[in-house]
């Protein structure tokens, strides 16, 4: 009786083949969710990931002291950074490593915007997929939906905070010290394309983290919309 009200309640914006799949998906509940409620349940719980988790990657050692999304040197450099801290300059690799995360912390600051739009542009079909997917389907969407648009924005201002936070002149100095090494590789790596993409790497493991915690802990759905949506996921 209960799917067939909700099969009703939604045929206006669906064909029947799809309301019967829809249907099967969908197990009973003790209230009858249509789309817009599960729309909004899904764009509410998206919002928590970014207000709570994201926001805290903006704060100084957000990224630093956080050892799930700290950045951490590229493999090229790690051989200079053994090298420096074996002649005694392990205070300037050590400032070599914060200033990247410190421009990381910069940029993140860019991105509510960008994730607030993508999150306005979901569609019931969009809701409906991330509901019934895996642990970090709506991560997922968020990543899909962001990433080149992110990356746009995320690189100029790592290029301005390297800039800022002094970090051209730590790492300048670096790799000139290093290349000066007898008989080493020479490196010049591209740091702020390599920054930006760990920070934007960081930013949806965070997402990720309040995503899984929506889904798996009932005490993290902090409302009665988040409760009724996400009682179909458990009983999917």
């Amino acid at each position: 009786m209960k799917k067939t009200i909700l099969l009703l309640c939604a045929f206006t914006f669906f064909g029947c083949a799809e309301m019967q799949q829809i249907a099967a998906q969908l197990p009973q509940t003790s209230g009858v969710l249509g789309n817009v409620d599960i729309a909004n349940g899904l764009k509410e719980a998206l919002n928590n990931g970014i207000d709570k988790q994201v926001s805290k990657l903006t704060k100084t050692d957000g990224f630093f002291k956080n050892e799930a999304v700290k950045i951490v040197l590229p493999d090229e450099l790690k051989m200079v950074d053994s090298r420096l801290r074996a002649m005694g300059l392990s205070s300037l690799a050590d400032e070599g490593l914060k200033v990247l995360n410190r421009a990381a912390e910069d940029a993140v600051k860019e991105a509510t915007p960008i994730f607030v739009d993508a999150v306005k542009q979901m569609t019931f079909n969009d809701a409906k997929n991330i509901l019934m997917g895996n642990q970090t389907a709506a991560t997922s969407y968020l990543q899909n939906s962001t990433s080149t648009a992110l990356y746009a924005k995320f690189n100029p201002v790592i290029k301005n905070s390297f800039n800022k936070v002094g970090a051209d002149k730590i790492w300048k100095e670096i790799i000139t010290k290093y290349n000066s090494i007898p008989l080493v590789k020479k490196v010049n790596p591209d740091l702020t394309d390599y920054t930006t993409k760990e920070a934007m790497e960081g930013v949806f493991k965070m997402i990720a983290v309040e995503e899984k915690e929506i889904r798996t802990n009932l005490s993290a759905r902090s409302s009665d919309l988040l409760k009724k949506v996400f009682a179909m996921q458990d009983r999917k």
